[in-house]
């Protein structure tokens, strides 16, 4: 090879190089700019979460406090007849249970439409999935009535058995049991296990990070429902967090807005909480998913 052509296959490698670092940069500014577009109404909450009300709505916006107001969030969890603690614990509770049977069913389900074989199995599971189609706005006047005739109204009951059977749950384990191969439940049948024991012990461990996806998503779902509790429960002692936030608004419409953001800023710790817990798990299901 010449030198001249050597000095030209160098100035297309920079150039080459030179195009990759443009594209980089351009790429990373884009992504930090998205970023802190979806940040900065977190950052402006926990800010105004420690103003006095008269500074939350502030032009131009103060967005470090002064004076810092550390009693709002005092005042919010100690403050009225029904503490925030109540709130929490009403939709930890809704949250859990509902979570932990969303799962349960959806893994069941999603087995049964993926690797049972029965008649009319797809024609169910289309019919399943079509009642997704219907707004769940439409559905709160019914449910309502059946659970007043149930004796379930005003109980937190009513806000955990429609979590715990959801259309997108089995649609999203039931393609996940299909991405398994189906050789590995076959083997596990020629040694002499039972559809149980493969169900178990052969499928389920491979969807895990498909089950912390849903996991999260059903815990956000239900924690952040506010249509439900609102239809739902009557009793203050019931409520969950996000009704729970409405008592910072007075009967004329006045917003209480610093202690309204200190209890916003409060109700996103579970949800965090959860999401570092299956932050991998989750990461990996929508990588998989990519994949596909």
């Amino acid at each position: 090879m010449t030198t001249v052509a050597v000095r030209q296959v160098r100035q297309v490698s920079r150039s080459r190089r030179s195009s990759a670092r443009a594209g980089y940069v351009v790429k990373s500014v884009l992504l930090w700019t998205f970023a802190l577009l979806f940040v900065l109404p977190f950052v402006w909450m926990l800010s105004s979460s420690l103003k006095r009300n008269l500074d939350v709505f502030a032009i131009p916006v103060r967005w470090i406090p002064d004076p810092v107001q550390w009693q709002n969030y005092v005042e919010v969890w100690t403050s009225g007849a029904v503490t925030m603690a109540v709130f929490f614990a009403n939709s930890l509770t809704v949250s859990l249970i509902g979570v932990v049977g969303d799962l349960t069913t959806s893994a069941m389900a999603g087995y049964a439409f993926a690797r049972l074989t029965f008649r009319g199995r797809d024609k169910v599971f289309l019919l399943y999935v079509a009642t997704a189609i219907v707004p769940m706005q439409l559905l709160l006047i019914p449910r309502f009535m059946f659970f007043q005739q149930l004796g379930l109204y005003n109980t937190l009951w009513a806000l955990i058995l429609p979590g715990i059977f959801t259309v997108f749950g089995t649609f999203l384990v039931r393609q996940a049991f299909l991405a398994v191969p189906q050789e590995l439940g076959e083997a596990a049948r020629i040694d002499g296990a039972g559809e149980w024991r493969v169900f178990s012990r052969v499928y389920l461990p491979q969807i895990r990070s498909t089950l912390a996806a849903l996991a999260i998503i059903s815990f956000v779902g239900s924690w952040n429902d506010y249509e439900g509790p609102l239809i739902m429960l009557s009793n203050q002692n019931l409520y969950t967090v996000p009704i729970g936030l409405t008592r910072f608004v007075d009967a004329d419409g006045g917003l209480s807005a610093g202690l309204a953001m200190a209890g916003s800023a409060s109700s996103v710790i579970p949800i965090l909480i959860i999401f570092l817990a299956f932050q991998r798990q989750f990461v990996a299901a929508l990588a998989s998913s990519g994949l596909k």
